[in-house]
């Protein structure tokens, strides 16, 4: 995994909401590590706007408050293609944020542009070796293989979801308490309080080690001297004030 960051994270949406619906409290826990997440959205949602609101500026504003860069894919909804205008753009995103892990749609999903959103990211992603799918309220038959302890980052997800308030007062598409709800759930399905759960689309364990291990520490311990003192020992030379 050399050529990604793994202290960049994308995820990419269909329509405004979708990712903060998804993984918005998962990004907040990004966040708090201090990783760069960039955020790409498909369309502009303008089937779903509402007359005065903008879901433009809605996504701007969930942007801005989970603290990501904002990139739009300039597709047309519902209608976005699994083919390769959609597969470019993303690629495209993939070139210039390199990032550690890409959270996505599922395949399992009624709405067609999440569909189309999902399989183009893996064809985009061909190449890549972290993909997670969330799941959204037009998900169906969902099977999460991974969990992702969120307790304390879901008032997050919700003030997110807060930020596309065309959505939570249209016909309640938005539901915080439902949100709520799937977070306590999800949570008891991985035996912890708070989560958000993802499918499996592609996971590689990256387990080489980021700090000193005790073995490394034991290997650079001084060794003896024949008096029973230590050498001081660094890179390998002997540093004795008596030479």
């Amino acid at each position: 995994m050399a050529q990604w960051d793994r202290s960049h994270v994308l995820a990419v949406g269909a329509h405004p909401d979708d990712i903060e619906l998804g993984c918005g409290a998962t990004l907040a826990v990004h966040r708090a590590r201090g990783d760069e997440i960039t955020l790409l959205v498909l369309t502009e949602g303008e089937l779903g706007a509402v007359p005065g609101v903008t879901r433009v500026e809605e996504q701007e504003e969930a942007a801005a408050r989970l603290g990501a860069t904002l990139r739009w894919g300039g597709q047309p909804d519902g209608h976005v293609p699994e083919g390769r205008p959609t597969v470019e753009v993303i690629e495209s995103v993939l070139r210039d944020v390199r990032p550690g892990v890409i959270y996505t749609h599922t395949r399992r999903d009624t709405h067609q542009d999440h569909r189309a959103a999902a399989r183009a990211t893996f064809a985009a992603a061909r190449g890549h070796s972290g993909v997670l799918c969330y799941e959204g309220p037009t998900t169906e038959g969902f099977a999460p293989d991974v969990y992702v302890d969120v307790d304390g980052f879901l008032e997050a997800k919700l003030d997110l979801a807060r930020a596309h308030l065309s959505q939570v007062l249209r016909e309640g598409l938005v539901d915080v308490a439902a949100l709520e709800a799937l977070a306590r759930h999800r949570g008891y399905e991985g035996r912890i309080h708070h989560a958000e759960a993802f499918e499996i689309g592609r996971l590689v364990l990256d387990l080489r080690p980021t700090r000193t291990t005790d073995h490394h520490r034991r290997a650079a311990a001084p060794v003896p001297d024949r008096e029973g003192g230590a050498d001081a020992t660094h890179g390998g030379h002997h540093d004795r004030s008596d030479t």
